[in-house]
């Protein structure tokens, strides 16, 4: 983007999630779109002046000062800003009072207040939250199959297009395939799940409804302190968890609506990439007088 907030190219490249993939596998991700964007608007590196990194995985301080420690070395020059992948989202809802629920391979949930305050609920990973995340629906619903396997049960309808999917034997090979990429396993269940909910399997709708309660506790959490209770305020969805399930997305609408009456629901005004480049829009001044 250029001082005019005008967009000269594109890039894309692998996930950057520094406490997924590593801080060097982030770091070459982030470089690789970096290069391809330079490229495609026919720029060269020393035409940057700002950059601009919004990632999940860094939202402890320590975490975003080491990547920024990294980018800075990577973009000689120029400022680098590095924030999460929420306050992305949230830039690109527009101004006022506004809500974005990630419903995704995680889960959180980040607002905006009437003073212009900033709180951010979930988002710990898996090991600490992403209650109602495609990772959270993909492990119950392994538990569930594999407390029935051990009963010496035969394996549900679920189950059984679980491993399906998985390309999975049976659950001796589940477990060799989830202990070795855990991150790929989990999230691969959840649209096997939301299959089975649309045609009226019982245990994934159980399923389901508890995602949709868990991420419209998220939003609820929020409104509290955010102290939005009573207010109209802008409520947007993003994540990949959406827009492949109707049992899904009616069950999450109900339990949003239950939690927050007063919410309009709204669509993000730009992406997420777009936000990153305004951000760094703003710092050109403080680019400026670097030089």
């Amino acid at each position: 983007m250029d001082e005019a907030r005008e967009v000269r190219a594109h890039g894309r490249s692998g996930p950057s999630n520094p406490m997924r993939v590593g801080f060097g596998g982030a770091l070459a991700a982030i470089c690789e779109a970096g290069r391809v964007t330079i490229q495609n608007a026919k720029l060269s590196p020393g035409d940057i002046s700002v950059v601009c990194a919004g990632l999940a995985g860094t939202a402890q301080p320590e975490s975003q000062r080491k990547m920024s420690r990294l980018l800075v070395e990577e973009f000689p020059g120029t400022v680098v800003h590095v924030c999460t992948d929420l306050d992305l989202t949230l830039e690109a809802t527009g101004d006022g009072p506004a809500i974005v629920l990630i419903a995704g391979t995680g889960s959180a949930a980040v607002g905006r207040g009437l003073t212009g305050q900033i709180v951010r609920v979930g988002g710990h990973g898996p090991l600490l939250g992403d209650e109602g995340s495609a990772y959270d629906v993909g492990r119950h619903a392994a538990i569930a199959a594999l407390r029935d396997f051990d009963r010496g049960m035969p394996d549900s309808p679920l189950a059984a297009r679980i491993l399906r999917e998985l390309g999975c034997a049976g659950w001796e090979e589940f477990h060799l395939r989830l202990y070795s990429v855990p991150d790929e396993v989990f999230p691969r269940i959840f649209p096997v799940v939301t299959a089975a909910a649309d045609e009226g399997d019982p245990t994934a709708q159980a399923l389901v409804q508890g995602a949709a309660a868990d991420l419209a506790w998220l939003v609820a959490d929020l409104l509290e302190r955010l102290q939005l209770k009573s207010e109209k305020f802008l409520l947007v969805k993003s994540g990949g968890m959406l827009g492949g399930s109707v049992y899904f997305d009616k069950q999450l609408d109900e339990r949003l609506r239950l939690v927050a009456p007063r919410a309009e629901f709204g669509s993000l005004l730009v992406t997420a990439a777009e936000a990153a480049a305004r951000l760094a829009v703003r710092l050109l001044p403080e680019a400026e007088e670097g030089k």
